[in-house]
C-alpha cells in the first residue's frame, strides 16, 4: 500500500489518472490476512465506481480502494479521453496522445504501476480501447453476467490489469463458483482485420497480424483462413443507446446469426482492438475508435484486449479476443496462454 500511494503521489500530477486519492483511508484500512486479496490496492472507475458490484466484491475479498480513476470530462463528446484532478489524462507511452476511454484513468494507473488492478465498465469498448492504447490487459465480461446500472444492456463490468494472469483474482472474486478451465491447444480461431467494414490503420493491422502469426507458430492457435465479416453495428448500437432497440433489430439479428455460426466451429475470434492508434488530445476526428469493439456489446459476447506490439511511432496496439457468451473464464485462460507469445517490443 505504501508503494502504491508513493507512486500515485509521484506520477499522478503528470499522468492525471485519478479524480480522487483516498490515501489516509487506504493506509489506515485493516483487513483480515485470511482474505484472498488482503491489502491489495486497486482503483475504481469514476466517481461512482466505489458503489459498483465489482468494487464491493473486491473489498469483501480484502482489497483496498485507493482512489477513483479519471473518466471523460464535461462537454467531451468523444469518450476516448479522461479528466483527472490535475488535468487531462495522458497516455503513459505518448503524453501527446490520449489513453483511450472511458476507463481512461484505470488503464493509465495500471500501465504506470500505480495499482495492479482497476475496475472498468464497457458499453462500446471502454475497457478494451484504453487497455489496447496503454499496453495492458482489459476484459469485458459477458453482458448481464454481473450486475450493471446500464438500463440499455450495452455496458458490462470489466477489469484492467498488467497481465491476463493478474485478472484471475478479479474473476475469482466477482464470479460465484469460479474455477479455472483446462484448455487444449491449438485453439480454433478466426481472424478478421476489419470485420468487413472498419477502416483499419495498415500499421495497426500489421502489428496485430504479426502477433496472430506468432501464436500460430507457437501452436497456440490454428486459424480457419476463411474471411469473417459482420454488418457495421453503428446504427444498431446508437438505436439501442437511444432506447429504440427495434430500430436496429435487423442488422443486430444478422450479426448474432453470423457469430453463432462462428462459435459453433471456433473458440475465438481475433481482431485488432481498435482500427486506429491513440489519437491526440484534440479528438479522434471522423474515426470511430469503437468500430471493432461495440458489435460485441450488442451481441453480449465476452471480449478482451491483450498487448500485441507497437506502431513505429511508439503507440501500443491491442489484439482483441472474442469468445462465446458466458465463456469468460475460458477466455481469460486463453488470454493467459496467448500473451506469453505477444511480447511487446517498443521500436
Amino acid at each position: 500500500m505504501e508503494e502504491a500511494l508513493e507512486r500515485i503521489a509521484r506520477l499522478d500530477p503528470e499522468l492525471c489518472a485519478f479524480i480522487e486519492v483516498w490515501g489516509e483511508a487506504a493506509a489506515a484500512q485493516e483487513t483480515s490476512p485470511g482474505l484472498p486479496l488482503a491489502g491489495l490496492p486497486f482503483g475504481v472507475k469514476g466517481p461512482s465506481g466505489i458503489r459498483s458490484y465489482s468494487a464491493r466484491r473486491l473489498i469483501a475479498a480484502g482489497a483496498v480502494p485507493v482512489g477513483s480513476t479519471a473518466v471523460p470530462g464535461p462537454g467531451t463528446y468523444w469518450q476516448t479521453w479522461g479528466l483527472g484532478a490535475h488535468g487531462r489524462t495522458v497516455n503513459p507511452w505518448r503524453p501527446d496522445r490520449t489513453p483511450g476511454g472511458s476507463s481512461a484513468g484505470s488503464a493509465v494507473a495500471v500501465a504506470a504501476g500505480m495499482v495492479d488492478l482497476a475496475t472498468g465498465s464497457d458499453g462500446a469498448g471502454s475497457v478494451r480501447i484504453p487497455a489496447a492504447w496503454c499496453g495492458v490487459f482489459g476484459l469485458k465480461t459477458t453482458n448481464g453476467l454481473l450486475p450493471s446500472p446500464d438500463r440499455t444492456g450495452l455496458a458490462s463490468a470489466g477489469v484492467l490489469t498488467r497481465t491476463a494472469a493478474d485478472a484471475r483474482a478479479y474473476l475469482a472474486c466477482v464470479l460465484d463458483g469460479y474455477a479455472e478451465v483446462p484448455l487444449q491447444f491449438p485453439l480454433r480461431a478466426r481472424w478478421s482485420p476489419d470485420l468487413g467494414f472498419a477502416r483499419t490503420d495498415p500499421e495497426v493491422e500489421s502489428v496485430t497480424l504479426a502477433a496472430v502469426e506468432r501464436l500460430v507458430s507457437a501452436g497456440i492457435v490454428r486459424l480457419d483462413e476463411r474471411p469473417f465479416a459482420l454488418l457495421d453495428p453503428k446504427d444498431a448500437w446508437q438505436a439501442v443507446r437511444r432506447g429504440e432497440p427495434s430500430a436496429g433489430s435487423a442488422p443486430r439479428g444478422e450479426n448474432d446469426r453470423r457469430l453463432g455460426a462462428l462459435f459453433a466451429q471456433a473458440q475465438l475470434l481475433l481482431t485488432p482492438a481498435t482500427p486506429n492508434r491513440p489519437h491526440g488530445h484534440e479528438g479522434p476526428g471522423e474515426l470511430y475508435s469503437t468500430a471493432l469493439t461495440w458489435a460485441f456489446n450488442l451481441s453480449g459476447h465476452p471480449a478482451a484486449s491483450i498487448p500485441a506490439g507497437f506502431t513505429s511511432d511508439g503507440c501500443p496496439v491491442g489484439l482483441q479476443l472474442v469468445a462465446a457468451r458466458d465463456a469468460d473464464v475460458s477466455l481469460l485462460e486463453m488470454a493467459v496462454a496467448m500473451e506469453r507469445h505477444t511480447i511487446m517490443v517498443r521500436p
